[in-house]
């Protein structure tokens, strides 16, 4: 009796053994304990509490092992199989439940946040667009002139130490090779955008700004300026609309502010609205689920992407304007003083273009062959898509030199004052949401694993379906890409498990939810969640509630931990950048926050060996294994993205892309101390196009 009473036991304790090691939840769990463990390690190794690291790690050792067994009891007790996860059709997008407060017309948003999306008259220079960094399957396929170096670097007391030096091809304008990745610097490979320069002021009817040129002491060949490079690698705007923030830091808020991507964390920011056309106010506006405008009204103001230092929304407002034709006529570009009148000349969206006869959006209004949309103006635009208390008044907002803002019946000749009209004044409001509401139509949902989890067994290939039982299992990717959306980071994820939870291991501390260091490059490298807001506010949504500031600047009470948050507990933050989604992962090189991967193949064998900074386990995938995960990440590609299909169509593009070398230590200098662009042509597609498709990175 005895003995069958022990082998009963053995038995019992080996299949639990074999279930806590084969079920994917466990192993997570497992996964993510020693993943934490190594992090605390690093931490203690080369923090002030080295000569606690070895008492520190025999104690979180047999916490683990207690752990495992809890888990292991937990998840017996669960149901073992879990609900089968639905197709990316089935997840609603996120939306402003206050929307219909700011905009009338959907469709007409969606047609002007496109229209302003593709427009290269956005950006200073009048060549850079939004969609010059995002054109190739919501990302950017460029590799000249795409590296920048360390500038996010700073000391370990965390002041700012940017790096200068470029490592990877020794100068700026240099051309990438396939034999450059992985990397194994602090260089990043990312998007050029606008040329170091001081804002002056818009000529109004003008897509170029005036500007003076700033000596460049980093992105320079011999003295002569060339375009900056972004310090993180450019994500997909493809699916993003499902991020409950956006950025690789979160610093664009889940609550758009009307202003900037930092919501309330902005104490200031405030639009005006006509309570009548003769009454106008200043007004704070609270938009949730709103992160893509929060994002979008980031880089037209960037002095690295599309904005000359000192660029205000009103002033690329006031470009999309009205001017004074008898001084445009006598070259001086005079603004007129801000009045309804008949002397105008509007300045033609994507009028530097062509748009496609058949484009799903702006089909209609194409002058194809000629650049532009046919009869309507900005103006029009916005009066079409917005309520008219956010644009019709008969006052103007002046803001005087000190930067007091008042309302005025009528304009005043001084030079001491800038005057907006009221549709100027709110311009980053509606870019924001249009923006946003064109960018929410981007879904790619229609790929291979979808159609597989909608019940068809044969869209997978046998060797996708193997590598799907990896992701899921043994290669733990589900660790950080969650949901059928694919990232921890969604506002679904972030709604089920709140905005900061604590981790399900000792030493259990809090973390922001969809935030993980993988340890692709040091902390000290890029802090990136660690960091701050422009306010000096933590970038960390958990370290604002250790500072009591999580209801003020985010607009709801903080998450109810167990136990309870304490102030001086050590918060998992630093070096955390947000999951990305993987739909289209295939065309979206190069890979990670520092672009610093080339290929599928190098991302896995990064995973496959645990990263380079030891946070991670080492996978032991076979090389049969690691093929048959690249095989499924392949199988996350939605062939309307590949092929330029609706919703993914567009109007033409020209996109800088490098500069002509007299060799490999010079360009050409244009005249004013830049060096000249190479453009590139992206043709303008129809809704309906074939599947050609714009070349991978590097392909």
């Amino acid at each position: 009796m005895g003995f069958l009473l022990t082998l009963s036991l053995v038995i019992s304790l080996t299949s639990l053994s074999i279930y806590l090691v084969l079920t994917s939840k466990s192993r997570f769990l497992l996964k993510s304990m020693v993943t934490k463990i190594k992090r605390q390690e690093w931490r203690f190794k080369y923090g002030k509490l080295n000569y606690l690291r070895s008492r520190f790690l025999k104690t979180i050792t047999i916490a683990v092992i207690i752990m495992a067994a809890i888990i292991a009891g937990n998840t017996v007790s669960a149901q073992v199989t879990p609900s089968p996860l639905p197709s990316l059709k089935s997840i609603s997008v996120p939306e402003p439940d206050n929307l219909g407060d700011f905009v009338k017309d959907k469709v007409a948003a969606i047609k002007l946040g496109k229209t302003l999306f593709w427009d290269m008259q956005v950006g200073s220079d009048g060549i850079t667009a939004c969609a010059s960094c995002h054109f190739h399957a919501g990302a950017d396929n460029r590799s000249k002139n795409q590296i920048a170096p360390g500038l996010l670097r700073i000391n370990p007391d965390g002041t700012e130490n940017p790096d200068a030096v470029f490592n990877v091809g020794g100068l700026p304008n240099y051309q990438l090779k396939p034999g450059d990745f992985p990397f194994h610097s602090n260089d990043v490979s990312s998007s050029q955008g606008i040329f170091n320069s001081k804002f002056v002021n818009v000529t109004p009817g003008n897509a170029q700004d005036q500007v003076t040129n700033e000596p460049d002491p980093v992105f320079n060949v011999g003295g002569v300026n060339v375009r900056r490079v972004e310090p993180r690698n450019t994500p997909t705007v493809i699916n993003s609309a499902f991020n409950f923030r956006n950025f690789w830091d979160g610093r664009a808020q889940n609550i758009f502010n009307g202003v900037n991507p930092f919501g309330l964390r902005d104490p200031n920011a405030a639009i005006a609205k006509a309570a009548n056309p003769n009454k106008l106010e200043f007004v704070k506006v609270s938009l949730k689920n709103a992160s893509l405008a929060s994002q979008a009204v980031g880089p037209p103001l960037s002095s690295f992407e599309s904005s000359a230092d000192g660029r205000t929304f009103q002033e690329i407002g006031d470009k999309f304007g009205r001017i004074d034709k008898r001084s445009l006529s006598a070259g001086k570009g005079k603004k007129l003083p801000r009045k309804l009148a008949k002397k105008l000349l509007p300045l033609r969206p994507l009028g530097k273009q062509v748009v496609h006869p058949q484009d799903s959006v702006l089909g209609a209004d194409s002058r194809s062959p000629k650049p532009g949309l046919k009869d309507k103006t900005y103006g029009q635009l916005i009066q079409d898509a917005f309520k008219p208390e956010w644009w019709k008044s008969n006052q103007l907002i002046q803001v005087d030199a000190e930067g007091r803002r008042t309302f005025v019946k009528k304009p005043d000749r001084s030079l001491e004052t800038n005057e907006y009209t009221l549709m100027e004044y709110n311009f980053s409001l509606f870019f924001g949401l249009a923006v946003q509401l064109y960018e929410s139509t981007l879904i790619a949902n229609d790929t291979p694993f979808d159609q597989f989890l909608e019940g068809k067994d044969n869209a997978l290939t046998p060797e996708q379906k193997q590598g799907k039982l990896l992701f899921e299992g043994k290669a733990f990717c589900i660790a950080c890409h969650v949901g059928s959306e694919l990232t921890a980071a969604s506002a679904s994820n972030v709604a089920k498990e709140g905005r900061i939870k604590r981790a399900p291991f000792p030493p259990n501390s809090p973390e922001d939810t969809g935030f993980f260091n993988i340890g692709v490059t040091p902390v000290t490298e890029d802090p990136s969640l660690g960091g701050k807001d422009a306010f000096g506010n933590p970038l960390s949504e958990a370290r604002l509630a250790q500072l009591g500031k999580f209801q003020l600047l985010l607009g709801e009470n903080p998450p109810i931990l167990n136990p309870p948050l304490n102030s001086s507990e050590a918060v998992f933050a630093a070096g955390g950048f947000k999951a990305p989604g993987l739909r289209n992962v295939e065309l979206t090189a190069p890979y990670f926050h520092n672009g610093g991967y080339g290929t599928l193949e190098q991302v896995v064998d990064f995973y496959n060996r645990g990263g380079d900074l030891g946070l991670l386990p080492p996978l032991g995938l076979s090389e049969e294994q690691k093929q048959q995960l690249v095989a499924f990440l392949k199988g996350l590609t939605d062939e309307r993205v590949r092929c330029e299909k609706a919703p993914f169509d567009h109007p033409q593009l020209f996109v800088p892309n490098g500069h002509p070398s007299g060799s490999s230590t010079s360009v050409m200098n244009d005249g004013t101390g830049k060096a000249t662009d190479s453009l590139l042509e992206i043709r303008a597609v129809g809704g309906k196009y074939g599947c050609d498709g714009t070349p991978n990175f590097l392909s």
